[in-house]
């Protein structure tokens, strides 16, 4: 795995091993179904971050709160137990990163490239759809696509693919327009 540098440390550590049993499990598909749920709940939350990130919490509080949570959200198994063993070892305040691993570890798994899109509000079916086709033909392997949204980048969107990176965000361009004037002023 050292030839894929999102799969590294600790957050790569914990990603590999969970990838081992659910692929030993055969259910890799139904745990980052589970994952992806919980990243979802996770970034509209903000108790929930709150919980997963602060340091103030006892492992046990923070372990009720989260068995709560995961119960509530139908969230079993393989991928509760998971997030448990993150809890219990105090590292829950990285599971972003390892979600991240764990997507990067299933999409090599499948013969798949993952990228990072950033748009300044979400995309419709539509324009995800031609995203991946567009994306797909630059690579010649099926795309899966990690959306952010950040309204700051105005309009437009960056992808980030591997080590290149697209950058068509309207942020970017006043930021050189206003570099340019600079530089003849």
């Amino acid at each position: 795995m050292a030839e894929n540098p999102s799969v590294s440390g600790v957050s790569g550590r914990y990603a590999t091993a969970l990838f081992e049993l659910a692929r030993d499990a055969r259910s890799i598909d139904a745990v980052k179904a589970d994952l992806d749920k919980f990243d979802a709940m996770l970034s509209d939350s903000a108790d929930l971050k709150r919980l997963v990130r602060s340091p103030v919490f006892s492992s046990d509080a923070q372990l009720k709160a989260l068995s709560a949570v995961l119960e509530k959200a139908g969230i079993s198994g393989i991928s509760a137990n998971f997030l448990k063993v993150l809890t219990a070892n105090r590292r829950l305040f990285a599971v972003d990163q390892v979600i991240r691993a764990f997507d990067a570890l299933v999409a090599k798994f499948k013969g798949e490239a993952i990228a990072e899109v950033t748009v300044a509000e979400a995309l419709s079916d539509k324009n995800l759809d031609a995203l991946k086709a567009a994306l797909k033909s630059v690579t010649g392997k099926d795309v899966s696509l990690n959306v952010k949204i950040d309204p700051s980048i105005i309009g437009g969107l960056v992808v980030k693919l591997g080590s290149r990176m697209v950058d068509s965000s309207l942020r970017t361009k006043l930021n050189s327009i206003k570099h340019a004037m600079k530089e003849a002023g």
